[in-house]
């Protein structure tokens, strides 16, 4: 049945030998032809299955793919929590701070000539973002015009950096202070008043006459190392260091103060 083949290959099935031998002859060289294309494209028998590996290691990496977005948001939604709880943080302690620092440097520096003492206040550089600024500190004593920190007396810097310090303490209080000489470059007025602070503080007497505003949440105890005499006074306590000569080695001396009466107030 030679109903299937092409016209022409249908004549020849039925014709002469001749015809029939040529065209097999021809056929066989098609054959070959695409047999040798056919061994030349070397065909990948196991490409199916190398497709279906593929394809699998595909959804491996669209699965780690969604994963890793995900982290990645999960990531940067915990950077944004603690990046605004750290801005919050801070912008709590700098309104504190900048709220106390005016009103405890008016105590530092109010005097009966100067009932109203001086100014001081904070600001930042960079409202938005605080941290890529800085912090502008300043201070003007009573009388004083405006004028950069660095333009102070020693004297004034040591009061405007108490004043910082104290404010500081009023947001997160430490349990005492060791301040180390730090009326070294302070006069006989200034000690008296640094001192006078101080003493209150300690015991809590702070705030109680008019326009005084106590700017510590809580009594804190102070060690002062100083060679000033009116801070002795102040003091409940003192503690004196001597060399013995005699036992070649240092000696320490207390002396307890409140069984004394309360010293006269400096101003």
């Amino acid at each position: 049945d030679f109903s299937g083949l092409r016209r022409q290959l249908a004549q020849a099935a039925g014709g002469k030998a001749s015809e029939r031998d040529a065209l097999e002859k021809e056929l066989q060289a098609k054959i070959s032809e695409l047999a040798n294309d056919l061994g030349a494209r070397a065909p990948n028998l196991k490409a199916p299955e190398q497709y279906e590996a593929v394809k699998e290691k595909e959804r491996e990496m669209a699965a780690a793919l969604e994963e890793a977005r995900k982290e990645a948001s999960d990531a940067q939604e915990a950077f944004n929590r603690c990046r605004q709880a750290r801005a919050d943080t801070f912008q709590e302690a700098f309104d504190h701070i900048a709220a106390e620092i005016d009103a405890i440097y008016k105590e530092l520096t109010r005097s009966p000539v100067h009932p109203l003492g001086g100014t001081a206040y904070l600001s930042l550089e960079l409202t938005d973002e605080p941290y890529l600024g800085g912090i502008k500190y300043t201070a003007m004593p009573p009388t004083k015009r405006f004028r950069d920190m660095e333009q102070l007396s020693g004297g004034e810097k040591t009061v405007a950096a108490l004043a910082l310090l104290f404010a500081i303490h009023s947001f997160r209080p430490s349990p005492f202070f060791v301040l180390d000489e730090v009326d070294a470059a302070l006069d006989a007025t200034n000690v008296a008043r640094v001192a006078h602070y101080i003493r209150d503080k300690t015991r809590g007497t702070a705030g109680n006459s008019e326009g005084d505003v106590d700017a510590l949440s809580s009594h804190f105890q102070s060690i002062v190392i100083s060679l000033k005499d009116i801070f002795y006074e102040k003091a409940d306590a003192l503690v004196g260091v001597a060399r013995d000569t005699d036992g070649r080695c240092s000696r320490t001396f207390t002396f307890d103060l409140t069984a004394f009466g309360e010293p006269t107030e400096a101003t």
